[in-house]
């Protein structure tokens, strides 16, 4: 592989770590700065939101200028910046201004590898390859568990986000000098985004990523932390233990998934597949939860497992792209991804906060968020039932 494509992945090995470490800083930011399970709730979804935000230009910035400029740049000002301002925060909502602009800065690198990945390497491959440029960043959800919490404990949450503030920028001058961008496409037709609208099949795939990443992602950025805390209560670091066998979970199912298209024959059907049996996971999880810590950490871990075939939906809608729309096709698939565990962070910690001023148990104010995720993934699993399969 490329050095610029490594590079970037280490990049996204970031952006895994700062959409997932919440959890870990839920007692140290509640003591010193006052940000509830609420707060990290908005905090996790903007970050979500402002990602999300960013992946229609981001899209266009990949076409038009290439992804050296596009990733540097934002990775440097928004990953940097934000990071810094979340290092000097006094209050919650410096906490939830830095995750936004984290998400800002961690916008381009994933797509950025997955233009290169389109426009130079074998059309068959991407799959493989997108999968496994998922599973080694999320080596970041691991760093973003025990490392983590060890961390905190040696040099304070404080220095940890000032040292990542540094890392940001750091990478994003080194991804300024190496990245090499693919020559653009001269020869192609006129299009903009609503052409992804008229390509056949294409549009189906947007329903589904809309619902299909947000309760993974919901789990281990989030819900977990509070889950364990409030309902066992769970310390700092046992809380990275659990969310660093979820993250491990993420892995393998990232790992496994990606050349399963090329050896079943099919994407659109191992999409249903991890999509059933996610939905029949959450409602484990909503109506009858385990009362141990190993049984719902157990759940936890196999929804990791199972769901992590994010993937897999990008590559199926990629499959339908053209050359010339291959950057705004792909971040357009992203945005519905990002953006729908942004919502749904956003929606589920209203409902969190609703239930919790009627429950009677702990657990209880936790159920209806995952009976949310069950009926909304569910919705978008009997939309995408109507997509045609399609592989390289």
């Amino acid at each position: 592989m490329r050095i610029d494509f490594v590079l970037l992945v280490a990049a996204y090995v970031l952006s895994q770590f700062f959409r997932s470490f919440l959890p870990v800083l839920t007692g140290v930011l509640e003591r010193d700065v006052g940000a509830n399970a609420a707060d990290l709730s908005n905090a996790a979804g903007v970050w979500f939101l402002a990602f999300a935000a960013m992946q229609l230009p981001v899209g266009w910035a990949l076409d038009r200028l290439g992804p050296r400029r596009t990733a540097a740049v934002l990775l440097g000002l928004g990953g940097g910046g934000g990071a810094l301002l979340f290092g000097l925060a006094q209050a919650p909502w410096h906490i939830v201004v830095g995750m936004g602009l984290i998400g800002v800065g961690c916008s381009p690198v994933l797509m950025a590898s997955y233009y290169i990945l389109a426009r130079v390497y074998p059309a068959a491959m991407f799959a493989t390859f997108a999968s496994l440029i998922v599973g080694v960043g999320q080596t970041g959800n691991l760093a973003g568990s025990l490392p983590l919490a060890l961390a905190v404990e040696a040099f304070g949450w404080r220095s940890t986000m000032l040292a990542l503030a540094l890392a940001c920028v750091v990478l994003a001058l080194i991804l300024g000098r190496v990245i090499l961008d693919p020559p653009q496409v001269t020869d192609a037709p006129a299009g903009g985004l609503m052409s992804l609208f008229r390509i056949p099949g294409f549009w189906l795939v947007l329903p589904f990523m809309l619902v299909s990443y947000a309760p993974v992602a919901g789990i281990r950025a989030l819900w977990s932390g509070p889950y364990f805390t409030q309902v066992f209560g769970s310390d700092a670091r046992a809380i990275g233990y659990y969310t660093l066998a979820i993250g491990v979970a993420m892995i393998l199912g990232t790992l496994a998934y990606g050349p399963a298209d090329r050896m079943l024959g099919t994407r659109k059907w191992l999409n249903v597949g991890a999509a059933t049996a996610g939905i029949g996971l959450l409602l484990w999880l909503a109506l009858i939860p385990p009362a141990t810590v190993f049984g719902v950490l157990s759940v936890m871990v196999a929804i990791g497992f199972i769901t992590s075939s994010y993937a897999v939906v990008i590559a199926h809608g990629r499959a339908f792209l053209p050359p010339h729309l291959v950057g705004r096709g792909v971040t357009l698939v992203n945005l519905c991804g990002i953006g729908g565990a942004g919502v749904a962070q956003l929606i589920t910690g209203g409902i969190f906060a609703s239930a919790g001023q009627v429950a009677e148990r702990p657990e209880a104010a936790f159920q209806p968020v995952f009976l949310y995720y069950a009926v909304a993934l569910a919705a978008g699993l009997t939309l995408y039932l109507f997509v045609r399969d399609r592989t390289d």
